[in-house]
């Protein structure tokens, strides 16, 4: 789950993390009413949306006065930004934010994520922060430093002196840099965030380092130890379907294809779409209903397939173990009848009673492709689109 800026700096602040102070106006109404008490020397007013590249989109504006402010405000709310995050559709400006400036001498990249190629907490810093993080990753690698956090151990002194020192921080800064690394730290696993992002850090003309913008992911697989946090969500910044889905324990994905997919397992999953692409085909989902889906679960992830006006067309894979092929082609046959299917439709079973599965969608009315196996259905339902 992500959270808007503002609310991460929220965050970060309660653990003892340096933040700008601003307001944030979830509505149009409310901005000139905020922004009457609100003084600064500069007024930095911030798109809130859920996609990184807002401010070469036109979705940051600094300005010196309070009339600009509220200005820039009223013309950003409602305005549809368009970033290399968002794709080309944009996301809608539902929130503004407004905070008060500072003087930069420098700006820094500082961030903490979940390495799953270590299984580690890490941390990843750079002194190239700033808009252009990507092209520094890309380009210029060597700049971006790593430490990785031995759970075993956890967080060591060592550790916050070693990043102080790589970003070439002594003194008062590098005693600064050690209390937001621990502070970081301790807000990302007492939360259950899977990335904490501060980009810029920055470096004040007074000598002070300063969060000016922040990200954090959470793992939703957590968010049921932290209902403060699951408040947070804005669903507005979502995929409607993806919300549908989690809300009934499905995992789903929104694609750009054409053939929606809807299977058991994450790993026969993504095989489902692999070969859905050797065949010629985009898929336009990835949808696993689980191991342990009933007759309702299953019927409501056919739904959320044909809610997306995009699908062509749709293959149902499900090898049977704990899931059984009956109680799958039982919801299959209830959704179709209940929505009326009118695109093509192979379904692939095999398994724990995939005979009776196979006897229950034959018995259905229902016009359903059969197919014996991966690469048939594959064939089929790319042949029928």
């Amino acid at each position: 789950m992500n959270i808007h800026e503002y609310q991460a700096k929220q965050v970060l602040a309660k653990y003892g993390v340096p933040t700008s102070h601003g307001i944030v106006a979830l509505k149009a109404e409310e901005i000139d009413e905020l922004i009457k008490n609100f003084e600064a020397k500069v007024y930095v007013v911030k798109a809130q949306i859920h996609a990184g590249g807002r401010g070469k989109a036109g979705g940051v504006k600094v300005v010196r006065s309070k009339e600009e402010a509220r200005s820039i405000a009223h013309d950003m709310y409602g305005k549809t930004l368009v970033t290399h995050q968002t794709g080309p559709k944009g996301q809608v400006v539902k929130r503004v934010y407004i905070e008060s400036g500072c003087d930069i001498a420098k700006e820094y990249y500082f961030s903490v994520v979940l390495d799953r190629a270590s299984n580690r907490i890490t941390f990843m810093a750079s002194t190239e922060g700033g808009i252009d993080i990507e092209e520094v990753a890309n380009k210029t690698p060597e700049k971006i430093i790593k430490i990785s956090i031995d759970p075993a151990t956890g967080l060591m002194p060592f550790h916050c002196r070693a990043l102080a020192f790589r970003l070439g921080f002594s003194g008062d800064k590098a005693k600064q840099l050690i209390k937001i690394a621990e502070s970081v730290y301790n807000a990302f696993v007492a939360t259950d965030a899977s990335q904490i992002e501060i980009n810029p850090l920055v470096e004040t003309l007074d000598g002070n380092l300063l969060a000016l913008d922040a990200k954090i992911n959470f793992d939703d697989n957590g968010l049921f130890r932290h209902p403060e946090i699951a408040a947070l969500r804005d669903e507005a910044e979502e995929d409607a379907l993806e919300v549908r889905a989690s809300k009934a324990d499905l995992n789903y994905v929104r694609m750009d294809g054409t053939i929606g997919c809807m299977v058991n397992g994450a790993g026969l999953a993504m095989a489902t779409m692999d070969i859905i692409k050797l065949y010629g085909a985009e898929p336009a989902n990835f949808l696993d209903v689980g191991g342990g889906a009933d007759k309702e679960r299953v019927a409501e992830a056919f739904k959320i397939i044909l809610s997306d006006k995009a699908v062509k067309g749709i293959l149902v894979n499900i090898f049977g173990g704990i899931m059984r092929c009956d109680i799958i082609a039982e919801g299959i046959v209830a959704a179709a009848k209940e929505v009326g299917v009118k695109i093509p439709l192979v379904v692939r079973l095999a398994g724990t009673n995939f005979e009776l599965g196979k006897k229950i969608l034959a018995n259905s009315g229902l016009e359903i492709i059969a197919a014996d196996d991966l690469g048939d259905a594959a064939q089929k339902i790319v042949k029928a689109v």
